[in-house]
């Protein structure tokens, strides 16, 4: 008796302790917000004080104002991307994921797209279907166009989905084979099993590094600059050829810096908050 009083106060400590220790990893990550936001406020500040002296400083920002939508625009273009190439990513990423587990030789060739993808540069990616991909296809009599930011989405899709397909498999590794078993024998097929009892359980641990994929890829967009899509970057980079003030170059690299963190940041902590809620569950 006297045992399993110290037991239940032990796991009690045990508990509040776990819970404790929650709420400071939180409250942590709570107070390192601000602080990065200022720390990048500060940054920005410090390199645009340095900048030479081409105009007056409140021109300068008058000039910044009046390419804000501009910016916007732009910058709506990489969400988009971002957006779709973690979509189509992910319809992929599950499938070759899935394939990734059998040992046949279906199962190896998945295995074998998921090293190369995830390995291979995005710039190349990216190059690959600018070039190679047509810029209009003819269906049934019609020409339908093919525009360079759908195929920046396809090049992106590619390791997204190579990594969204590894997180998959690590998360179906991570389920219990007791589940499996036990399913086995109430007559399930391994399909069933794996769509009806073990997906549900992977949703919740994929989120995590899902969302942190997201965030990559969204950072990543900066690339189609370079094919030639009017993304913030490329945006930016007319601004700054226009009205060819070295001041009003970096505050744009600024705002340009500070508007991928404004987006992702929230991004990121969202990722810290699901780890923290998956490893409590």
């Amino acid at each position: 008796m006297a045992l399993d009083t110290f037991a239940a106060r032990r796991t009690a400590e045990s508990r509040a302790a776990s819970k404790l220790s929650n709420r400071i990893r939180a409250g942590s990550g709570f107070a390192s917000g601000p602080a990065a936001i200022l720390g990048v406020l500060v940054f920005g500040g410090l390199l645009w004080a340095v900048a030479p002296e081409s105009g007056s400083r409140i021109d300068t920002l008058r000039r910044l104002i009046e390419w804000a939508p501009a910016l916007a625009r732009g910058f709506a273009l990489n969400v988009l991307i971002s957006l779709g190439a973690v979509a189509i990513g992910t319809a992929i990423g599950v499938i070759v994921g899935a394939l990734a587990l059998s040992h046949s030789v279906a199962g190896r060739l998945a295995r074998g797209l998921i090293q190369v993808f995830r390995n291979a540069p995005w710039l190349v990616l990216i190059y690959f279907t600018t070039y190679v991909f047509p810029f209009e296809f003819n269906l049934f009599g019609k020409i339908l166009p093919f525009p360079d930011w759908l195929k920046v989405t396809l090049a992106l899709a590619l390791p997204a989905s190579a990594n969204i397909a590894e997180i998959f498999r690590g998360a179906i590794a991570s389920t219990p084979s007791t589940q499996w078993d036990a399913a086995r024998s109430l007559a399930f097929s391994r399909r069933q099993v794996l769509v009806l009892i073990v997906l549900p359980q992977c949703v919740r641990r994929m989120l995590p590094p899902w969302t942190n994929v997201y965030a990559i890829i969204t950072m990543g967009t900066a690339l189609s600059s370079l094919v030639g899509i009017h993304d913030l970057i490329d945006t930016a980079q007319i601004a700054s050829s226009t009205v060819a003030r070295s001041s009003f170059t970096v505050l744009t690299y600024v705002a340009t810096l500070v508007i991928f963190f404004a987006y992702c940041y929230p991004v990121s902590r969202l990722t810290r908050w699901l780890e923290r809620r998956v490893s409590i569950a």
